[in-house]
């Protein structure tokens, strides 16, 4: 390996630029020393994970060669050939019996580029079938529905996110950045600086303590009402004539029909629906647009950001829809007063929804409905386009009907653990438990991963090449430090084995490089279009951002940005070059948990924990300091429970129960309580979580589940 590589951290989104050193100055722990590298997105600072990371490289954890399960349920090491032999024939003779359908893909956000875009070509070209969907199903699908609706394209940031540091004012909702990423807080210091950081959540997070003492202030509504509160804060910007009406004439469509549907939103309204005082709402309402206002007069800019804590709902695109009218009411998007953005969760959650991961979705971000989209893949995959399936079915619906009549009987699981990610988990075990033939590629065994009958061994980060997009949409280059260790492969190497095996129409490359080149290609002239952003620029260090031609011109000089840094400047995505004002309404029947004292349960993530904890519980400080999983609590919903601090509560909704240790804590509200989302077995919040999605985005509803508590014994 070379003695010095600057890569990226392999967690968030952020993408922290760190450089790994070799082994000669490693601590004994770690087969490379990590560190934090001067990066735009971080500034060389790096989270509890990200300091860790390397941790994983060496674990006597990982897995090394590939795993065939016995009868008795153990696991014995095969050779490659066999493996991809079966796989191969299995997948065949399942096809043969049940149809293309009846073998399924499921992918990650985690995955570079190539292997996302390959996965995708591989389900599609090699399986012939339909029935692949990701993990970004349940993190970033509606904020990307979102956005194409109100914008036609959907990029989480719109700008750099270097931009929010010169901010005069931030509303940020349903975000807890503070924990889940913390080298972002560095890009609010500008709006605490001027008593403008503005946050929205159901709990006293750490990132809404950012807002105290003059930094801004703290909304806390009712789980599950975020749409109310947005609704009334555009309410008022109307009623009180603080809408931007040049901007609207000038660049929106649909003003006459979302005033009429705000026109009932009134703050005291808003306030028996959201427990948000009116005087609360027509504060930030005027604060905002006082912002927007001095923004548009050489002030400081003002942007509204999202978080799953809005997106991860049954409306979850309505209410970030909501979000988008009011940053548009305000005269935000595609201007230098600032503008709207979602904020990306997984490493490689903006490019894994962008290049055919999606059960919807064609490289380039193209329609796989749409003839001419699927003429222009079909041709650089060098295939006829009738033989491209149409589209499949999304997550939750593809992993909630495995192994029965209507759903899939293989399942290829790359990059993810469902078995504890995804909404009513006990249900997607039952369903992996009942295929004909689950394969699960991982570098460690995984929840997902024990119920295979065959585990393939992968490489981590440091160990591969490739690309990834961050969430400002600047594409990255993951670079490899190490070799791999005993017989883990690229799952590039693994899609090019099995593609030859099934006699699959195309060329399926081992080489990232290569990929990346037709990646390209497949992408020239979509919304998402790499087709100018080359590869050498990338290693020099050029700051690129899609979508990026092939006409654009590069500058690899530092501090330059090349491609599309700010989306929207003179034209949104839609034909006539104008954003959507799209009217939503809250749903007409009232919340399951709408009678008095009713418990909500809403959940996330840990500062020491990433999502379903596969890689950071492995990693002993950080599982020491948070060892499982803890139900927060106001201490006196606890006294009404008969629950003190520290006793094991079951939990229980309509899906199942789960068991948690009680932390009593009076930053949450007391209709509410919280738990991680990190841990297996009875530990698992999402035990709990309904299958019930978002009509539109297909987004489970993660953030608002009625609950029952009931106070435990010590185990015997």
């Amino acid at each position: 390996m070379a003695s010095r590589t600057d890569t990226h951290c392999p967690y968030c989104a952020l993408q922290c630029g760190i450089t790994l050193e070799s082994a000669a100055t490693a601590q004994a722990a770690e087969p490379v020393k990590l560190k934090g590298r001067n990066f735009e997105t971080n500034g060389g600072a790096l989270c509890r994970k990200g300091h860790s990371a390397a941790r994983l490289l060496g674990h006597p954890d990982r897995v090394t060669q590939p795993l065939l399960r016995q009868s008795d349920g153990s696991y014995a090491p095969i050779r490659w050939e066999e493996a991809l032999d079966l796989i191969a024939e299995r997948a065949a003779a399942i096809r043969a019996a049940h149809g293309a359908d009846a073998v399924a893909v499921f992918g990650a956000g985690g995955l570079t580029n190539e292997k996302g875009y390959q996965l995708g070509k591989f389900a599609r070209l090699a399986l012939g079938t339909s029935r692949i969907d990701y993990n970004g199903r349940f993190c970033m699908s509606s904020a990307a529905m979102a956005g194409n609706r109100s914008f036609g394209l959907d990029r989480g940031l719109p700008f750099p996110l270097a931009d929010l540091d010169g901010a005069g004012m931030i509303l940020l909702l349903g975000s807890n950045v503070a924990d889940t990423m913390p080298p972002f807080v560095r890009h609010l210091e500008g709006a605490r600086s001027s008593g403008g950081l503005i946050v929205v959540d159901p709990r006293r997070s750490a990132t809404a303590e950012l807002s105290a003492n003059g930094a801004g202030w703290h909304l806390q509504p009712t789980p599950a009402t975020d749409l109310q509160l947005l609704l009334g804060l555009s309410h008022v910007l109307l009623a009180e004539s603080l809408a931007d009406e040049r901007y609207l004439e000038d660049r929106t469509n649909g003003l006459a029909q979302l005033r009429s549907s705000l026109a009932a939103w009134w703050p005291e309204r808003v306030e028996k629906a959201t427990g948000v005082p009116a005087t609360e709402i027509r504060r930030t309402a005027r604060a905002l647009a006082d912002a927007a206002s001095s923004a548009k007069n050489e002030g400081r800019p003002v942007y509204i950001l999202t978080g799953r804590g809005v997106e991860q709902h049954a409306n979850g695109t309505d209410t970030t829809t909501a979000a988008i009218n009011l940053a548009l009411l305000l005269g935000l998007p595609g201007s230098n007063a600032g503008g709207f953005g979602t904020i990306t969760g997984q490493g490689n959650g903006q490019g894994g929804r962008e290049h055919g991961q999606k059960c919807d979705q064609l490289p380039g971000y193209r329609k796989i409905t749409d003839p001419e989209h699927r003429r222009h893949v079909a041709k650089v995959w060098g295939v006829d386009p009738e033989i491209i399936p149409g589209p499949g079915i999304p997550a939750a619906e593809l992993l909630h009907t495995l192994g029965t009549e209507q759903g899939s009987r293989m399942l290829l699981v790359h990059g993810s653990n469902p078995a504890v990610s995804s909404p009513d988990a006990s249900r997607v075990i039952e369903g992996l438990r009942r295929l004909d033939f689950l394969v699960v590629c991982d570098f460690f065994l995984s929840e997902t991963a024990s119920e295979a009958h065959l585990v393939l061994p992968v490489l981590q980060w440091a160990e591969e090449e490739g690309t990834m997009t961050n969430l400002e949409g600047r594409v990255l280059r993951r670079r490899a430090a190490l070799d791999a260790p005993g017989q883990a492969r690229s799952e590039l190497w693994i899609l090019a084995g099995l593609a030859k095996r099934l006699d699959s129409p195309g060329h399926f490359s081992t080489d990232a490089r290569e990929v990346f080149e037709e990646l390209r290609r497949a992408s020239a002239g979509g919304l998402a279009d790499y087709s100018g952003v080359d590869w050498d620029d990338l290693d020099a260090g050029a700051a690129i951002y899609w979508p990026c031609p092939a006409a654009a011109t590069i500058s690899r000089e530092p501090g330059v940005r090349s491609g599309t840094p700010r989306l929207f400047l003179e034209r949104f995505a839609h034909p006539d070059g104008k954003a959507k004002l799209v009217a939503v309404y809250p749903a007409a029947t009232a919340p399951q948990d709408s009678r008095p004292g009713a418990i909500s349960l809403v959940t996330g993530r840990l500062l020491e924990h990433y999502q379903s904890g596969a890689q950071t519980r492995r990693v002993a400080e950080l599982q020491a300091a948070a060892p499982d999983a803890r139900l927060e609590i106001h201490p006196a919903t606890a006294l009404r429970h008969g629950i003190t601090d520290g006793q094991r509560v079951r939990v229980g909704s309509g899906q199942g129960d789960m068991v948690a240790r009680a932390t009593l804590t009076t930053k949450i509200r007391l209709d509410t309580v919280f738990l991680p989302f990190h841990f297996p077995g009875k530990n698992n919040a999402n035990i709990l979580t309904p299958a019930v999605v978002d009509p539109l985005s297909a987004m489970p509803e993660f953030k608002h589940v009625p609950v029952s508590l009931c106070p435990l014994g010590e185990e015997s």
